[in-house]
């Protein structure tokens, strides 16, 4: 199966020359990427890469991409944080649809991630909602947005405080 999602990187200090990186991501096999060179000492991968899973498509292009640029720093996997543009874009509805849906429910729309201009959400916590309600899309999108948004959650833990953390937690359970 093929999936798609992009992964962005920070690149390490001794790689000055896009060139050189794009030339090191060709030599370990990173062909099904489209690299993108936006500001300079970072760069973006567009994947379709193929594999029986959304997991080992993205741990197998992250494992790549390391080999190859060794020090490299993923900043973002995606699609995760999204607009409500962007998940009309991805379930084929106009954003006009997708707000009257949100309003219409928004005591089980998903919080947003981000809340002002423009609010962000997980894209896989939107689209199970859109699940729910029988929005249909294709399933590996479902399964890459479940995916990235793990990663993005797991390149945050080492800055999380634990004790903090914990204090939260039984803050936000008494919520609920």
């Amino acid at each position: 199966m093929d999936f798609e999602f992009t992964l962005k990187f920070k690149l390490p200090p001794d790689i000055t020359d896009a060139d050189e990186a794009v030339e090191r991501l060709g030599s370990q096999g990173c062909t099904d990427a489209m690299v993108g060179l936006g500001q300079p000492g970072y760069l973006g991968l567009d994947f379709i890469r193929t594999a029986n899973t959304a997991q080992q498509a993205l741990l197998s292009a992250l494992d790549d991409v390391q080999t190859a640029l060794p020090g490299a720093i993923l900043v973002e996997a995606g699609p995760d944080y999204v607009g409500l543009s962007d998940v009309a874009d991805v379930v084929g509805q106009s954003r006009q649809n997708l707000r009257k849906l949100m309003l219409g429910h928004h005591q089980r729309f998903p919080a947003p991630v981000h809340s002002g201009n423009p609010s962000l959400w997980h894209l896989a916590q939107v689209l199970e909602f859109l699940r729910e309600r029988q929005v249909e899309f294709p399933a590996p999108v479902f399964e890459v947005a479940l995916t990235t948004m793990q990663i993005n959650l797991a390149r945050q833990q080492p800055l999380v405080d634990l004790q903090l953390a914990a204090r939260l937690s039984a803050r936000l359970s008494a919520l609920a």
